[in-house]
């Protein structure tokens, strides 16, 4: 009896803290299962009616009430404001939305800071709230009691508009079929915008209504979103009562968890995440040729393999060279495009081209026309110790770490067709590999280097089974469950890790054996600098050989890989090693130039960010990778520094420029010429434009 005394209040407390989370929960729901929109800034929408609500609290019922009146519409206008921004992206796929959302987010959660301040907010409840009441012999706050019974009204209220109203069948039937929808009269658009502007509502309801039990303050948005999107893969979308129950029991991890078991509680619910998404793809065949990436996946495969081979030949009578072989029966959509452009094109256009990671063909004069863009590239970099001041040259370092991190992305979502949102992980386990082996004396470079990269290939070999058989949005879930795991694991391992407070004071790293410890920053830049073009010439070799077109056959067409007899989910799981290993590279390299390690360093942000910097360069471009993160580095850190307080603000318009503005990368601004830039179009597709709405269809 005293262990449930003991427990009672925490067990109340989790169904409270999960009705919260379900009302956020089933906005999130809403706006993905039947808008279509994978919203990484739903979080921020909690945080406007959080921020509000709190605002406008004053102890009295009229503060309440107003409150919740001008939260939820703050929140229902920057959702209809959101279905605005995301129309445009319709056919891109949820890779685009997922992107400009986190954007909308960063430039949402700055903007409320700097209106409302960067300390949480208190709020004042009513008087006859702000007691506590007996319950089965215990005291508990009269606030939760009533939030509860509100979040299961409303539960029962939304269940009875979506399936017993018209308004609910227009709902529905904009999921299922727009086309059937417009015949009768709605507009697929304005559904759309009320969708969204709902599931807007739904949020900022909730961070009013919830600012009691999970205030507005910094970090707020990001802690409600994870949480939703882990109630949304358990409970699913087709019910919003299964998302109830997933909310509370993520309700009760978060406090009866905590105080029962607490060394496992922050295990638990990314584990269930990943556990619920790797049994689903277990049950789903996968994606079939357009299923899995660009290219033509509707059409005929012969047709659009006779198209690419006709395109090749006519650009070998312009000066093509050869290509790498591919074995017999493969001949994926995509063998032969490069050659072609490098025809039409005449030697225009180059450094584009050059960031596709397309090749140099003909004779000796044209390869060297064709590598001058990279040669200056690499010319310049060589020459910014010399340029640049201290702290500068010191950022050009942390850019080559975060632009290895964005090759080997590249290479999952460009090459493999696998869009990732945890290549942090490996990117953690090669940087505190390499931070243990520095504290324990191994100082030397190269040992660091193969330590980490080794490290990194076995734990990808450990969760690739889990990642590669998945497709699309769930890919997306997958990897972030596991980079959130290895964020738990992170601040739980204190022996190793350091915990929250990081890793410092190890000694510096030497470039050979028998060297020095590099302390200066051009000396610590320039073994970046060697480390970084080792390996993205190693990974060039690679994707440009007979393996590399293996893995683009993969990706533009499974479903003929897979019947002429060729082991995918083999070529798969390599291409996840080979990235793992790449992304410890990084990670050593991030703490050789930082001589610090902190979570912060490898935290879903930077995730984030790798993957906008493989979007800004080209899918498929692994110099354009590079720049992208360089870009991205420049911003956060050295045109931030002249506006304090701003950083997010900046990458938040960075996100939503390179979206809109950059559809295809730095890649697809080469001027298109010749069949008027459809190779280019079809070979630099992004991976996720197969990727549908929930139904799992495959989008044109």
């Amino acid at each position: 009896m005293n262990i449930l005394d003991a427990h009672f209040v925490p067990a109340v407390d989790g169904v409270a803290y999960g009705l919260l989370l379900f009302v956020v929960a089933a906005g999130l729901s809403l706006a993905f299962g039947t808008a279509g929109v994978l919203n990484l800034s739903h979080g921020t929408l909690y945080a406007i009616g959080a921020y509000t609500g709190a605002e406008l609290s004053d102890g009295t019922w009229g503060g309440l009430a107003v409150g919740l009146a001008a939260g939820t519409a703050a929140a229902a206008a920057a959702g209809a404001g959101l279905s605005a921004a995301t129309i445009p992206l319709a056919r891109r796929g949820h890779l685009a939305q997922a992107l400009l959302t986190f954007g909308l987010a960063l430039i949402g959660g700055n903007l409320l800071i700097e209106f409302f301040g960067a300390d949480e907010l208190p709020v004042r409840v009513p008087e006859a709230l702000d007691s506590s009441v007996t319950l089965l012999g215990h005291r508990y706050p009269a606030y939760r009691l009533c939030f509860i019974l509100m979040a299961v009204l409303l539960a029962a209220f939304g269940t009875w508009v979506l399936t017993r109203t018209r308004v609910g069948a227009a709902v529905r039937a904009s999921a299922d079929d727009p086309q059937m929808l417009a015949t009768t009269g709605h507009s697929p658009r304005a559904v759309h915008t009320g969708v969204l502007a709902a599931a807007g509502a739904l949020a900022g309801a909730a961070g009013v209504l919830g600012a009691p039990i999970i205030g507005p303050g910094a970090g707020t948005a990001d802690t409600v979103l994870m949480l939703s999107l882990v109630v949304v893969v358990l409970g699913g979308l087709r019910s919003l009562w299964t998302t109830l129950f997933a909310a509370i029991a993520v309700g009760e991890v978060q406090t009866l968890g905590v105080s029962v078991a607490p060394d496992w509680a922050p295990y638990l619910l990314f584990a269930a995440m990943a556990a619920v998404l790797i049994l689903r793809s277990q049950f789903t065949e996968p994606a079939t040729s357009g299923a899995h990436g660009g290219g033509d996946g509707g059409a005929d495969p012969v047709e659009w393999l006779r198209r690419r081979l006709s395109g090749s030949f006519k650009g070998r009578g312009s000066g093509a060279g050869d290509t790498a072989p591919v074995p017999s029966g493969a001949a994926p959509p995509g063998v032969g495009a490069d050659k072609a452009e490098a025809g039409r094109s005449g030697g225009r256009g180059a450094l584009p081209w050059l960031l596709r990671g397309g090749r140099a063909d003909g004779d000796l004069a044209s390869r060297v026309r064709q590598a001058a863009p990279l040669l200056i590239l690499l010319g310049v970099l060589i020459a910014l110790p010399t340029l640049l001041d201290a702290y500068t040259i010191s950022l050009a370092g942390s850019a080559l770490a975060l632009g290895l991190l964005a090759v080997s992305v590249t290479i999952l979502t460009g090459y493999a067709g696998l869009p990732t949102l945890g290549q942090t992980a490996p990117f953690a386990v090669g940087a505190y590999a390499t931070a243990n082996l520095a504290d324990a004396g191994w100082t030397v470079g190269p040992v660091q280097i193969v330590v980490a990269a080794i490290a990194a290939a076995l734990f990808s070999l450990v969760t690739g089974p889990a990642v590669i058989r998945a497709r699309g949005t769930t890919v997306l879930m997958i990897t972030l469950a596991i980079g959130e795991l290895a964020s738990a694991a992170i601040n739980q391992l204190k022996s190793v890790t350091g915990g929250a407070d990081g890793l410092v004071g190890f000694p510096p790293t030497q470039a050979l054996w028998g060297g020095e410890g590099m302390i200066d920053e051009s000396e610590v830049y320039n073994y970046a600098l060697a480390v970084a073009v080792v390996a993205v010439a190693v990974t060039l070799l690679v994707l440009r050989s007979p393996a590399g077109k293996l893995l683009i056959g993969t990706r533009n067409a499974e479903a003929r890989m897979r019947a002429s007899g060729h082991p995918v989910g083999r070529y798969l799981l390599m291409a996840h090693i080979g990235a793992g290993a790449l992304a410890g590279v990084g990670g050593s390299v991030m703490v050789t130039v930082q001589q610090y390690l902190s979570p912060a360093d490898v935290g879903f942000e930077i995730a984030a960010f790798a993957l906008l910097a493989a979007v800004i360069g080209g899918n498929t471009s692994v110099i354009g990778a590079l720049i992208g993160a360089g870009l991205i580095v420049s911003t956060r850190d050295w045109v931030a520094s002249s506006w304090p307080g701003h950083g997010h603000l900046l990458l938040g318009v960075l996100f939503v420029a390179a979206v809109y503005l950059l559809p295809r990368g730095l890649a697809g601004l080469r001027a298109r010429s010749g069949s008027g830039g459809r190779g280019t179009a079809e070979a630099d597709r992004p991976p996720s434009d197969h990727d549908s709405a929930t139904a799992g269809k495959v989008a044109p």
